[in-house]
């Protein structure tokens, strides 16, 4: 497994892959867990090449002190993705790797971006929109890999490699969760005990709760400060998702009913 560190050294190492030889990409900003070692182990095991990307990027935090919060783990990041198949880890050394614009340029979506997550997030799918087209530009795989935890980001990365002509698929990639039912999030990191505790419930009950209604009810009884909890169809069924704050950590699930 070899570090880049350069943008530039990512687009030479990838003019040395052969056009016969397949390449997937996992974008992540680091923290990973066993959810992140699925999508890399997935990618290893469908391509040649594995790239994992690793950068906490600034302009898709809303709260400077969520940026500065974010949990850093490198070095059993690097381990992880050895372990898993990965062939490059892609950490630019600097914002400057990947915004030598300083952002002036981005991408957003203006329709299904402003609501969910992004009604309470304003901004926020620009940079990870943003972050994304670069990564999949730099790293040009034939595949990238998105866990559906993060549903309405799948969706709009989704669409926007549709409208770009983008050559890369899109795979996503079931939620990877804990015997609790918990989904594993980076965030999870800052739930303090007590909280950790009931974390699970939201899963819990999202699945189980007849009505929207009575599973915010059901929320906030135990402690949650929910955001929005909605019922949306997909395809031939229906998909819960829900934002909730419990203490100072935001979590966010879907379930398919």
């Amino acid at each position: 497994m070899r570090v880049i560190e350069t943008a530039a050294g990512l687009r030479e190492w990838r003019n040395t892959v052969p056009s016969n030889q397949s390449t997937g990409v996992v974008p992540t900003m680091g923290a990973l867990h066993a959810g992140h070692r699925a999508l890399i182990e997935r990618s290893a095991k469908e391509n040649k090449f594995t790239i994992v990307t690793i950068f906490v990027n600034r302009v898709q935090f809303n709260q400077a002190s969520d940026f500065e919060n974010y949990p850093k783990t490198f070095e059993q990041d690097l381990a992880l993705c050895k372990e898993a198949g990965a062939s490059i880890v892609f950490v630019p050394r600097s914002e400057d790797e990947l915004y030598p614009d300083q952002y002036r340029y981005r991408i957003s979506e203006n329709e299904f971006s402003k609501t969910l997550c992004g009604e309470f997030r304003p901004g926020h799918f620009d940079g990870v929109l943003t972050v994304v087209m670069k990564l999949l530009s730099l790293a040009r795989a034939d595949r990238a890999y998105f866990g559906e935890k993060d549903l309405q980001q799948l969706r709009l990365i989704e669409g926007m490699a549709r409208a770009f002509f983008l050559q890369t698929g899109i795979i996503p990639c079931p939620t990877v969760r804990e015997p609790s039912g918990l989904a594993l999030s980076s965030r999870n990191l800052r739930l303090p005990p007590g909280e950790r505790a009931i974390a699970p419930k939201l899963y819990e009950i999202l699945s189980s709760a007849p009505t929207t209604g009575l599973a915010k009810e059901k929320l906030e009884a135990l402690g949650f400060k929910v955001e929005y909890l909605v019922d949306q169809p997909e395809g031939s069924g229906t998909r819960r998702l829900a934002a909730a704050w419990l203490g100072g950590v935001r979590l966010i699930d879907n379930v398919s009913l």
